[in-house]
This record gives C-alpha cells, sequence and structure tokens, in this order.
C-alpha cells in the first residue's frame, strides 16, 4: 500500500485552500482540513480526512489539530499556511477593525500554523512548508494598505525561515497569485473598492481558477526534496499590474 504522507491545510474550505485540498487528495495523500466553516470542510466529502474547525488566530486548537491528524496518518509533510481575509479599502475611512482582523489572520495566524508543524520538521530534516502570499506582496496598491502590509510580511518571513531551514532540507514555497475566482470579494466593504476591483477583473477577462494554482503547488510538492520552487507567481495572462 502506498502510504503518501499528510498535508494540513489552513482556511480549506473554499477558494486555493479548497482547490489544494482536492488536489492532493486526488493525488492520493491523506489531509487535515482546517477552517472556521466546519459545514464546508464537511461538504468535501474527501477520504482520508481529518476536519477540524480551526480559527487560525487559535494558537492552541491550531496545534491541536495537528497533534490529532498525526495521531492519525503520521507527520505532517506539507502546511499550506493558506487562511487570510482581504479587507480592502480606502485607508482614510477604513475601520481600524478591519486592519486588525487582516493583521491578526494574515500575519499571525501564518506563524501559528508554521509553529505547529516547524520542530517536527527540523528534526525530521524533511517538510515543506507553502505560504500563502499574494501578487500584493510583491507591489503596493492605494486601496489594499494593510492587506499589502501583512503579504509583504509574509514574503519576509518566508525569506528569513527559507535561509533558516535550508541547512535542515526543510523548504519554504511562497504562493504569490494575481487575480484568482475565489470568494476574495466577499470580504471587502468598501463599495467603491469593491467597483473597482471587478471592472479591473473584468478589463482582463476574469480571473483564473483555483486549480491552476493548485496544481502548481502539487507539481512544487512532487519535486525531489532537494529541489525547491521557491516562489509561484501566477497571474492571468492580461494582468499586468
Amino acid at each position: 500500500m502506498d502510504h503518501k504522507p499528510l498535508i494540513a491545510i489552513t482556511g480549506a474550505s473554499s477558494g486555493i485552500g479548497e482547490a489544494v485540498a482536492r488536489a492532493f487528495s486526488a493525488a492520493g495523500h491523506p489531509l487535515l482540513l482546517m477552517a472556521r466553516r466546519l459545514d464546508r470542510l464537511e461538504a468535501l466529502a474527501l477520504p482520508r480526512t481529518v476536519l477540524r474547525k480551526v480559527d487560525v488566530r487559535d494558537r492552541a486548537s491550531l496545534a491541536a489539530a495537528v497533534r490529532d491528524a498525526e495521531a492519525d496518518y503520521g507527520p505532517v509533510d506539507l502546511m499550506f499556511a493558506n487562511a487570510g481575509i482581504a479587507r480592502l479599502g480606502d485607508i482614510a475611512t477604513q475601520p481600524p477593525e478591519e486592519w486588525d482582523e487582516m493583521i491578526d489572520i494574515n500575519t499571525k495566524g501564518v506563524m501559528n500554523s508554521v509553529h505547529a508543524v516547524l520542530t517536527g520538521m527540523v528534526a525530521r530534516r524533511q517538510g515543506t512548508l507553502v505560504m500563502m502570499s499574494s501578487i500584493a506582496g510583491r507591489k503596493v496598491y492605494p486601496d489594499h494598505t494593510v492587506y499589502c502590509g501583512t503579504k509583504f510580511f509574509v514574503h519576509a518571513v518566508s525569506e528569513s525561515l527559507r535561509a533558516y531551514l535550508a541547512p535542515h532540507n526543510v523548504r519554504v514555497v511562497v504562493v504569490s497569485p494575481g487575480i484568482v475566482d475565489t470568494e476574495v470579494l466577499d470580504h471587502v466593504n468598501d463599495s467603491r473598492t469593491l467597483e473597482n476591483y471587478k471592472s479591473n477583473k473584468a478589463a482582463i477577462g476574469g480571473g483564473i481558477s483555483a486549480d491552476i494554482v493548485a496544481g502548481l503547488i502539487l507539481d512544487a510538492y512532487a519535486l525531489p526534496q532537494r529541489a525547491i520552487v521557491q516562489e509561484i507567481v501566477i497571474t492571468p495572462t492580461q494582468q499586468t499590474y
């Protein structure tokens, strides 16, 4: 029997997280799927999965989910730190509470995800961290101020972690998508920002499928452990901004 290693995914209930779950499940991996919407995880009905209602801001519950899944399926070999939120808006009028939410989920949540598996990967000299960033972690946009800040954080932390983990044979892959067809717009409360985003998306012929991004992540993971795709930058062909 082929015993493929355990894959852990935060924010697995929709979008790229869901697509990655489907891709790795189809490739024969057991999964630890974590999200705040447990019903959405259950609806995926994927085999050999451990499902946990987890808010990545809760370090203890995230670590407990990893322990539970590892008891069933062995060590996490890939952690996809995917959970994130985009509260885009005019920085002068945006409620600071929206900043807090992005900072806590997109930065602290990513670190909590890493923390849950880091020491085990180092001890085994085996593992891959996949860090969800964005094209907004490489360039800035006026209505993305704090969101860009959180994604620049992901890039900086990932570069530092990669240097730290390279001698331990652990890989760090950054994923930086442009416009992808996900539920990201559901979190935008600023009507003008939302209108601009939708018009820009329409002008380039729409976003790309989350399945495309998932396929690239699966391909990067499938490389020999001594080879690494350091960053995946994927956008619609017509997206130049």
